[in-house]
């Protein structure tokens, strides 16, 4: 019999985070580890749509309404009536991701019905919400007030009681558990699960270029990933201003959103004031094989992560992406992207200011034969340490140890 965990995530469904889409949705289940996943449907019309797409067990979904004030509430009861309904004989453990408040209730409903209860951190979701409250300000209002509260009261739980309590924790770096350790959390009781590539989706002979007239005749560099203000993107304009004034013809494209509409309006803004508006191009949200064709069209990819403790933990996918996909990489000193482009020799990893990057960036494109090696090594590199085939044994076999299935 395979492994079955009723998982619940904070991300809607279908998802672009790979930890869930591609690990617990195509390599585990091959392994025997199936996951019924619970949160709400990005297609609020027909949760059958998204149900249909999600191949590593069932999804069970829920429309989210559209009043700002009522999708906690109902996300909330969502996951509680689920965990409540949840059939201890068919599931082997109840698992529950990022979601603080929900996984305590997680924790009380798998001790009454006798399941072990483990917890997915993938991101210091607590404390991003204190960021986001802060960085907003007091004036600002309910939308100051309510993630303040909600960030504060989720790190007590989270600390507290939630992750030491759980039977295991797994979290997504070696340094996100080395921080968690002087939080007062065991050690011995955490495993990191590194992001990683599907090397199965990412051949370069199976993607077509991108066919945009915006992009025709010029030297095109690549931001792909989420626009969040915690992200600084914006040292991209400023760095923009400065290259352009050598290579006048290089177009930055910008591939991702966020789903703070204020901030991205913000971001056009910012763009508009520097003077690079004329030389970027906004996608927005792609699917991830749309995305990938503007890779094949980019002579440089782009991954700045601010340092600090929200971020440090994190291992950027960007990068990793760029790599597999023949890119080569210019980043900034984030700890695991810094690890990854130095010991691939795939870019170029500099300190994150709007200077550096410019000149890191004119040193990429004036020269050809280094972009071509740095291809040729990031592929190489992915390959052999970072792909999620090697990342999804890994997993299994501790989800088989931790439920004494060695025999799975």
């Amino acid at each position: 019999m395979p492994i079955r965990l009723l998982y619940l995530t904070h991300e809607p469904f279908p998802t672009y985070h790979a930890d869930i889409a591609v690990l617990f949705g195509k390599y585990l289940p091959r392994l025997g580890l199936l996951a019924d996943i619970v949160t709400e449907a990005m297609d609020e019309s027909d949760t059958s749509k998204s149900t249909a797409n999600w191949l590593g067990g069932e999804a069970l979904l829920f429309n989210m309404p559209s009043n700002r004030g009522l999708q906690h509430i109902f996300k909330f009861m969502h996951n509680v009536v689920t965990l409540i309904r949840c059939d201890a004989e068919k599931y082997d453990a109840i698992q529950i991701r990022d979601l603080p408040v929900a996984a305590l209730f997680g924790l009380l409903i798998a001790r009454c019905k006798k399941l072990p209860f483990y917890y997915w951190m993938s991101y210091p979701q607590s404390e991003g919400q204190i960021h986001r409250a802060k960085a907003r300000g007091w004036r600002a209002g309910v939308r100051y007030f309510f993630p303040l509260i909600q960030g504060y009261f989720g790190r007590f739980l989270l600390y507290k009681i939630v992750m030491p309590r759980a039977d295991h924790n797994f979290v997504q770096s070696e340094k996100m558990r080395e921080d968690l350790v002087q939080l007062g959390l065991s050690f011995a009781k955490m495993t990191p699960v590194p992001m990683a590539v599907d090397l199965e989706t990412t051949r370069v002979e199976n993607i077509v270029p991108i066919d945009d007239d915006r992009l025709t005749g010029k030297r095109v560099v690549l931001y792909m990933g989420t626009l969040d203000r915690t992200r600084n993107i914006e040292v991209l304009f400023e760095m923009l201003a400065i290259a352009r004034k050598k290579q006048p013809d290089i177009v930055l494209v910008i591939v991702g959103s966020v789903a703070d509409t204020g901030h991205l309006e913000w971001l056009k803004q910012e763009a508009e004031r520097i003077g690079v508006n004329d030389s970027m191009v906004w996608t927005g949200w792609l699917p991830m094989s749309e995305a990938w064709r503007y890779t094949q069209v980019a002579e440089v990819g782009l991954s700045p992560i601010p340092r600090g403790f929200l971020l440090d933990m994190g291992i950027p996918t960007k990068a990793l992406e760029y790599m597999a996909l023949n890119v080569p990489v210019l980043c900034n000193d984030n700890p695991y992207q810094k690890r990854a482009v130095e010991e691939s020799g795939a870019g170029l990893c500099v300190s994150m200011t709007a200077e550096n990057f410019a000149n890191a960036l004119l040193e990429l494109l004036e020269n050809t034969e280094q972009r071509e090696r740095m291809k040729t090594l990031g592929r190489q590199y992915i390959t052999q340490f970072w792909n999620y085939e090697k990342v999804a044994a890994d997993v299994f076999a501790v989800y088989q140890r931790l439920l004494n299935k060695t025999g799975v």
